[in-house]
């Protein structure tokens, strides 16, 4: 028999039969491997008794815990200071407007972020620079004095390093953000050279070397998920295929730090080679939340050419609500008018489903691609010059953290919130005891100035519980107590008969906080 053999369920069945057994029992079991069921011993049978016992008793307490914090009604009447109750109520009235005035705010706030915040640019200056080693010219110098050189034989080798470090004078850029597609951009040698001399030698920045702050996206390595470069042509010396450089962003570790190997300013790569070669680096951008590219039949209806998922959908859902494509009846129809029906590709949708009509009209950015000529003459090395561009990349908005730390609740907001519950349960538990206190007083009262009338009245309205329970209860007469029978205590009493006994247990069981004080 293969390892690899699992049973099946017969394909051909007994006419007029579906497949159960006889007496309706259930469906068969179907034919196969099963997962064997391991009996519970003992001690794990005890272990969940009481871990199910527990839960019981914790969810008794929870629902026997107050939580009414209401004072009841003519408090005032009995206070030495009337004005503490007044108090109390404007005070409760101020909090529940003041937690309608935070829940709103909070709305509007994600709101606000969600859909008025636009993305944030600036300039990433990238040099690009190469060295050599053990070229044909530099042996030859060293050697220059010697008539033969019985030296090992070295392979000439080159060095391609990659640095990037973020401008800090974006006043210029930010302005503009219409053309956040631009093509990377190249400057001319001597256009640089001026440059790097008026910056205090900027072409060795020393943002290369210094660590970045904790938070902060300042890294080069922090703007790009992936990183390529392709060679033009392969190599003639048998290794094409290990040319390519590939470098991949790992994940993150579960504390949310990024590891060394995706934490750098500079990317350095070694390769052998004695020729010049044309090489294409491949930047992959990295943008929480992904960005992605529209096809012109959304590009037309959103105005936009890039845009993240929930803005694509967002830019639709308004559009639809601006054109008044929406169905009279029900507002989660709509209708689509030419522009709309090239993306949907129907004449109506249901809004819910937006994220999957707009899904395949967004496509994966493209890849930063900067050419750059891997130099190994002796002419180009007597003055080497770096090559620089400058690339366009988004960062965080200023306003993100403060609203992450306002929306998310933080440490401090969660520990005030804890506080503010554990006051809240206390404040029920006094107003509880200012209830049974209200009580209490008005049973002292009522038997001091009418003690007649209010045995009556006590007496009448224990009849009519009585007749409640036991299910006698009648529209008129009967509620006077001055029959005998609810007089009359002892064995033979209604009090003592098996019904009322089993209501009453009844009422106490479904009832347990209002009695057995």
């Amino acid at each position: 028999m293969q390892q690899q053999f699992r049973g099946y369920a017969p394909q051909h069945a007994t006419p007029g039969r579906s497949g159960q057994r006889r007496g309706g029992i259930g469906p068969m079991m179907a034919s196969g491997p099963h997962h064997p069921v391991v009996p519970m011993t003992q001690a794990q049978m005890i272990a969940q008794h009481n871990d199910a016992r527990i839960a019981s008793e914790k969810a008794k307490i929870r629902s026997r815990k107050p939580t009414d914090k209401t004072l009841p009604d003519g408090l005032e009447d009995i206070l030495v200071d009337p004005d503490v109750a007044t108090a109390y109520k404007n005070l409760r009235d101020f909090e529940r407007r003041l937690d309608a005035t935070m829940t709103r705010k909070r709305l509007d706030i994600k709101e606000s972020k969600d859909r008025h915040i636009k993305p944030r640019y600036k300039t990433l200056r990238i040099w690009i620079s190469n060295t050599v080693e053990d070229q044909f010219w530099q042996n030859n110098n060293e050697n220059a004095g010697d008539a033969f050189d019985f030296s090992a034989n070295i392979d000439a080798s080159y060095r391609v390093k990659i640095e990037g470090r973020l401008l800090d004078d974006e006043d210029d850029l930010d302005k503009d953000s219409d053309d956040e597609g631009e093509e990377p951009k190249e400057e001319a040698a001597a256009d640089v050279d001026e440059k790097m001399d008026a910056e205090d030698n900027k072409s060795k920045p020393k943002a290369l070397t210094a660590a970045a702050k904790p938070g902060q996206r300042s890294r080069f390595s922090h703007f790009f998920k992936a990183l390529t470069v392709d060679y033009d042509r392969p190599k003639n010396n048998g290794q094409g295929a290990d040319a390519n450089v590939e470098w991949k962003k790992p994940d993150k570790t579960p504390v949310g730090a990024l590891p060394a190997m995706a934490d750098f300013d500079e990317f350095v790569f070694k390769r052998n080679g004695e020729e010049n070669t044309n090489i294409t680096i491949n930047l992959f951008r990295h943008e929480e939340p992904e960005r992605f590219e529209l096809t012109p039949e959304l590009s037309d209806i959103t105005d936009m050419h890039e845009a993240t998922h929930n803005e694509a959908v967002t830019a639709v859902y308004d559009y639809i609500r601006l054109m008044k494509l929406q169905e009279d009846d029900e507002k989660r129809n709509f209708r689509c008018d030419d522009l709309l029906k090239r993306v949907i590709g129907r004449d109506s949708g249901n809004v819910p489903q937006l994220k999957e009509y707009i899904a395949p009209h967004l496509k994966t950015l493209p890849p930063y691609k900067l050419g750059y000529t891997i130099r190994v003459d002796e002419e180009f090395h007597k003055n080497p010059q770096p090559t620089i561009y400058d690339v366009r990349v988004t960062v965080d908005d200023p306003l993100h953290a403060k609203y992450k730390a306002y929306l998310n609740n933080d440490p401090q907001q969660k520990a005030t919130l804890q506080e503010v519950a554990r006051l809240d349960e206390q404040l029920a538990m006094i107003c509880q005891a200012i209830a049974e206190s209200k009580a209490k007083h008005t049973f002292l009262t009522s038997t001091e100035s009418d003690p007649v009338g209010f045995v009556k009245s006590w007496l009448s309205s224990q009849k009519r519980d009585l007749e409640m329970i036991l299910g006698e209860a009648t529209r008129v007469g009967g509620e006077d107590a001055t029959g005998d029978e609810w007089r009359r205590g002892g064995r033979e009493s209604v009090w003592n008969t098996t019904n009322a006994r089993e209501s009453v247990n009844v009422l106490l069981s479904k009832q347990p906080s209002h009695f057995g004080r």
